[in-house]
C-alpha cells in the first residue's frame, strides 16, 4: 500500500475510534484500530469488549507521561529540580483525583495500587471492633478484606428496593459502635447501578459510614463524594484509561489517620530509632517508599480528560450501545442473559450471557479466534454473585469446592461478559452480535481443546503470530497444558 493510501487508512480508522462530545472534546484511545490476526486467516480491527477488566490508555495519558519521563525524578524530598517538578506533578494529580471524585476538602486522598489495595488499607484502618455490612454480590476486592473483621453478608437483592429494605433491617438490629457498609457503585457482572445516595442517607440515620466500590461506577458515570455524602470511595486506574499501576482511595482522614500503615517504610515516617517510630500524617501515612508517580500523573490526566468530556455524556452515549448489545443478544436462540434486578434498571455497559452447548471458555476463545473479539469469561472474581446468578445450589458448591481443593481438572460454571467503554463502537456491537449468531448457527470453524487454566480453552493448532516487539514474550505459555 502506497504511503499516501496508509496515512488515508489511519486517518479513517482513527475517526472511527474516537468520540467527541458537543464540545470539542475528543476521547481517543492508544491503539484504537489494532489488528489482530484470526485462525482462519487474515486479521481484523481488535474488537475490546473487556473493558470491565482493563482499559487501554488514553491518548491524552501516553502524551503526558511521555512529557513527564524527561523530569521524573524522586519526589518530596529531593532539592534536585527534577525532583521538585516531579513532586509538583504528584501532588497536582492529587488535586486532579479530587475534582474528578467531587470530593470533599478534608477529604483524603491516598494513591494506592489499584482497588485491591485500597479496600485492604481501609479495612486494615478500621477502629477496633468496627462492624461491617456488606452483600454477597461484590467483586472480590470488596468482599475478602473485610473477613478480617466482624462482618455480615446479605444476600443477593432482588431489586434496589429490596436492597435498602435488607440494609435498614441489618443496621436496626446492631448494637451502638462504629459501623460500615460497604456497596458497588454498579455491579461488575451485570451493570446495575447501585443507589449510592438512599444507601447514604440510610447509613448515615443509622450512624454507619459508607464506602463505595467504584471500580466500575468512575470509568463510567459521574462519582460525586461531597454530593452523595459517601465517606470513602476507592478505583482503579487500570480502569480508567490509565493502566500504569495507580488507583485511588479518597475518604474521611480521622481513621486513616489514626492507623499505624499498613505498608511501613520509609516516607510514612517523622523519625525512626531502634526502638519507637513517629509515624508521619495523611496521605504520606500510607504512601511508603517510594511512590508511584507515573501512575498517579497518568490517573490524574485521565480524571482531567473524562471530566473535561463531561461523565453524563459519557453514561448516555453507552447507554445507548449497551441496549443495542441486550437487544441484539436476546434475540439470539440459545443465548441468556443475567441480571439481578430489572433489565429496565439503569445500568453501565455491561452484558454477561451464556449461549446453549458452549463453556463460557470456549465461546470466548471462538469469539477471539475466529472473529478478533475479546471479552472476559469466568466467574469475574464475583463467584458468591455469579454462582447465584447462574442457580447453582450450596450443595453443588461445596462439590466444586471439593474437587477445586483436591486439584481436580474441573471446568467451573462462569458466564462470558461483554464490557463497553469510551473506544466501543456501533460496529463492535454489532460484531458481537453476528459472531454470537454465527456461532449459534453454525458452530466453531476451527479445533478446540481444554488449556491453561481449568475454564480455559485454545485453538488446536493455532498459526496466529505473536507480535514483534521490543521486550521478551513467553511463547511457550500459550503452548503450555
Amino acid at each position: 500500500m502506497k504511503g499516501g493510501d496508509e496515512a488515508q487508512r489511519v486517518l479513517a480508522l482513527r475517526g472511527e475510534y474516537c468520540i467527541h462530545n458537543n464540545y470539542g472534546v475528543t476521547l481517543e484511545l492508544v491503539g484504537a484500530g489494532t489488528r489482530v490476526p484470526l485462525v482462519t486467516g487474515g486479521d481484523v480491527p481488535y474488537a475490546d469488549l473487556d473493558c470491565a477488566a482493563s482499559t487501554p490508555a488514553l491518548v491524552e495519558v501516553r502524551d503526558a507521561i511521555h512529557s513527564l519521563l524527561d523530569w521524573y525524578s524522586s519526589v518530596h524530598r529531593g532539592a534536585g529540580f527534577k525532583s521538585v517538578v516531579s513532586t509538583a506533578a504528584y501532588e497536582g494529580a492529587r488535586s486532579a483525583v479530587r475534582s474528578f471524585l467531587g470530593a470533599r476538602p478534608d477529604d483524603a486522598v491516598v494513591f494506592t495500587r489499584n482497588t485491591t489495595d485500597a479496600m485492604n488499607l481501609l479495612a486494615h484502618a478500621l477502629p477496633e471492633g468496627c462492624e461491617v455490612v456488606a452483600f454477597e454480590t461484590e467483586h472480590h476486592a470488596n468482599l475478602l478484606p473485610w473477613r478480617r473483621r466482624p462482618v455480615t453478608f446479605l444476600p443477593p437483592p432482588h431489586s434496589a428496593e429490596a436492597a435498602l429494605d435488607a440494609l435498614s433491617a441489618a443496621l436496626a438490629g446492631r448494637a451502638t459502635g462504629e459501623r460500615v457498609v460497604t456497596i458497588p457503585g454498579a455491579s461488575n457482572v451485570t451493570g446495575e447501578l447501585w443507589p449510592v445516595r438512599e444507601i447514604v442517607e440510610l447509613a448515615h440515620a443509622h450512624g454507619a459510614r459508607v464506602v463505595l466500590d467504584a471500580a466500575q461506577l468512575a470509568p463510567h458515570a459521574p462519582v460525586d463524594m461531597a454530593g452523595t455524602g459517601v465517606d470513602y470511595v476507592a478505583f482503579s486506574g487500570h480502569k480508567l484509561y490509565a493502566p500504569f499501576g495507580a488507583g485511588v482511595l479518597a475518604g474521611r482522614g480521622d481513621w486513616l489517620a489514626g492507623a499505624e500503615p499498613l505498608l511501613a517504610g520509609g516516607g510514612a515516617v517523622e523519625l525512626v530509632t531502634t526502638s519507637e517510630v513517629v509515624w508521619t500524617g495523611l496521605p504520606d501515612r500510607h504512601e511508603a517508599g517510594s511512590p508511584n508517580v507515573v501512575g498517579a500523573v497518568a490517573l490524574a490526566v485521565a480524571c482531567r480528560t473524562l471530566e473535561a468530556a463531561g461523565m453524563p455524556f459519557v453514561a448516555e452515549r453507552e447507554a445507548a450501545l449497551a441496549h443495542e448489545l441486550v437487544e441484539g443478544l436476546r434475540a439470539i436462540p440459545g443465548v441468556e442473559l443475567y441480571t439481578l434486578w430489572d433489565p429496565a434498571e439503569p445500568r453501565i455497559g455491561v452484558v454477561t450471557f451464556n449461549l446453549a452447548g458452549y463453556h463460557h471458555g470456549l465461546l470466548a476463545t471462538v469469539l477471539s479466534a475466529e472473529h478478533g473479539i475479546g471479552v472476559r469469561h469466568g466467574c469475574f472474581c464475583a463467584h458468591p454473585l455469579v454462582l447465584h446468578l447462574l442457580r447453582v445450589d450450596a450443595r453443588d458448591a461445596a462439590r466444586l469446592q471439593d474437587g477445586v481443593r483436591a486439584g481436580r481438572a474441573t471446568l467451573l460454571p462462569g458466564a462470558v461478559r461483554a464490557s463497553l467503554g469510551v473506544g466501543s463502537t456501533p460496529g463492535d456491537v454489532r460484531r458481537l452480535v453476528e459472531a454470537v449468531a454465527d456461532i449459534a448457527r453454525r458452530g466453531p470453524r476451527w479445533c478446540y481443546e481444554p488449556g491453561g487454566h481449568r475454564d480455559e480453552f485454545r485453538p488446536v493448532p493455532d498459526p496466529r503470530p505473536l507480535p514483534d516487539l521490543p521486550f521478551p514474550l513467553a511463547v511457550a505459555a500459550r503452548e503450555a497444558p
